[in-house]
């Protein structure tokens, strides 16, 4: 079973929600489509990003919209690629802002694992996705459980800095208590959208947020994996 694989963590926080009806039928669906063909991530990497940041340690949530869908590329951490696959576009880009911003070099892969064990939650709003078909999960049921991921954030004691690239993430707004939690917004990284995105210094303004909050700043640097 898939809710198996939740975090321990995370399980006190999600179990009510996971224990509603629309979840068995998400994982009835899911399991139903790889049956049929590809889907992504693999089983075991569905819930990566809670299993990367534990609950108690998210200094900063980013919220992406739904995984890569080509063979070998998502891993279940948002804007996120395994070692050895090619960077995709969004993540030059974010990469590009980060040079320009804090002077890190481009890195030679696309694994954000180093963000995720700093306390980094990379969350896609879905969870899967049919090989080839961007947004085919869309609209049964994962954004669900990604909302209540949200709101458990949104409701610890300790505050966060939420980062919303783009006008998706940014309709998540009023499930975050702004008084508590800092947020950061901006245009997604996508080259659609890249101009407005270059420039708007997220890493120095996260950073900032995570210090007022008391917490230790990320290093965002991305090792070279050669």
């Amino acid at each position: 079973m898939v809710t198996d694989m939740l975090p321990e963590s995370w399980r006190g926080v999600l179990g009510e929600e996971l224990a509603k009806p629309y979840f068995t039928e998400l994982i009835d669906f899911v399991e139903q489509e790889r049956a049929a063909g590809p889907v992504y991530p693999p089983r075991e990497q569905v819930f990566a990003a809670l299993e990367a940041t534990p609950y108690e340690q998210v200094k900063v949530l980013i919220l992406g919209q739904d995984p890569y869908h080509g063979p070998g590329q998502g891993h279940g951490l948002c804007f996120s690629v395994q070692p050895g696959v090619k960077t995709p576009p969004s993540l030059r880009n974010i990469y590009k802002e980060m040079k320009e911003e804090l002077g890190h070099p481009v890195p030679d892969n696309g694994y954000l694992m180093p963000w995720a064990q700093q306390g980094v939650l990379l969350l896609n709003a879905v969870l899967t996705v049919r090989g080839g078909e961007a947004n085919s999960h869309k609209g049964k049921g994962w954004e669900k459980v990604t909302d209540a991921v949200i709101r458990a954030v949104a409701e610890r004691p300790d505050p966060a800095v939420f980062v919303l690239w783009g006008n998706y993430a940014k309709k998540k707004l009023p499930l975050i208590d702004t008084e508590r939690h800092a947020v950061v917004q901006g245009a997604h990284p996508s080259p659609l959208s890249a101009k407005k995105f270059f420039g708007s210094r997220p890493f120095t303004r996260i950073n900032e947020a995570i210090a007022a909050q008391g917490h230790t700043p990320i290093d965002w640097r991305i090792p070279d994996l050669g």
